[in-house]
């Protein structure tokens, strides 16, 4: 019994002790990083869509084997959808609710970091809890995919004031009275269709972005010692590489993030930790050991 019931002070204390060895490892990871600038790019492969479908079936194995877990550390996406909700509406923010949700997907790779981990780690044979999300801390290059996170952050907020910009020479510059009179204008008039058509695009644009230069960046930052340089390039060579099937994944993307963002961003709970666990496997198809 001793054994299994801890005092709940020395739970706190060994708690303590982890968060400052994950401080410790931050703290040696950031130092490291001028050390790893310029680093050696690995060679990039050319693949196909049957690696594509590989990678899929491969990242829906690893959700089957750490379901509890990974839904355990995805079930924020159903309250960031309803704090997002209350938000929208409560703050008089109508125009940039669909920003908003679109922009998850600037901020996906990021998000997926620690499933990436999982991965990683289950493809090595090792135990893999959600605890285990939280060792990308001692990563060497843990700084660099900090920095990275920055970066992808910085064109999260590009996004909502291009679309804040957008929707204030077209709809704009008075708020909707209301939501209904939010969609009424933006799906039964001209200038709403010129937001959406202008918005459209130019939220394309952000994405192509965020995808070519982070496909692979946070895979090949915990996978090896590498710069925040070396990773993006390398994410850009995949890409120019493999444009077809690249821009077959962005599809893949786009369609479960718009399937799993409904009803109040419930299904991503499934769909996300899919396409997570699916970068990793698309990163070992696309960059040679």
């Amino acid at each position: 019994m001793a054994e299994t019931i801890r005092n709940p002070i020395e739970w706190g204390i060994d708690q303590l002790r982890h968060a400052a060895a994950g401080l410790e490892a931050a703290g040696r990871a950031l130092e490291h990083v001028p050390a790893t600038l310029h680093s050696p790019q690995p060679i990039v492969r050319r693949i196909g869509l049957a690696d594509l479908r590989e990678a899929l079936i491969r990242g829906a194995a690893d959700f089957g084997a750490c379901r509890s877990d990974v839904i355990f550390l995805c079930a924020f996406y159903p309250l960031a959808g309803f704090v997002l909700g209350r938000m929208v509406f409560g703050a008089h923010m109508l125009p940039l609710l669909f920003p908003l949700v679109a922009g998850f997907a600037l901020l996906g790779p990021l998000a997926a970091v620690g499933l990436l981990e999982m991965s990683r780690r289950r493809e090595r044979g090792e135990e893999v809890t959600w605890a285990t999300a939280f060792r990308i801390v001692y990563a060497p290059s843990f700084a660099a995919i900090v920095m990275l996170g920055v970066l992808l952050l910085a064109i999260f907020l590009l996004w909502l004031g291009a679309a804040a910009v957008i929707y204030r020479v077209t709809l704009g510059p008075a708020l909707p009275a209301s939501f209904g009179v939010f969609i009424h204008e933006a799906v039964a008039t001209e200038r709403g269709w010129a937001m959406i058509g202008v918005g459209i695009g130019v939220g394309f644009l952000f994405a192509v972005l965020v995808s070519t230069i982070s496909v692979v960046s946070f895979a090949l930052l915990l996978d090896r010692d590498a710069g925040i340089d070396a990773a993006i390039a390398t994410s850009i060579r995949v890409v120019t590489h493999n444009p077809a099937v690249m821009a077959a994944w962005g599809a893949v993307i786009a369609a479960g993030l718009v399937i799993g963002s409904l009803p109040l961003l419930l299904g991503l709970v499934v769909v996300f930790p899919i396409l997570g666990h699916a970068t990793w496997h698309l990163y070992r198809k696309a960059v040679r050991p």
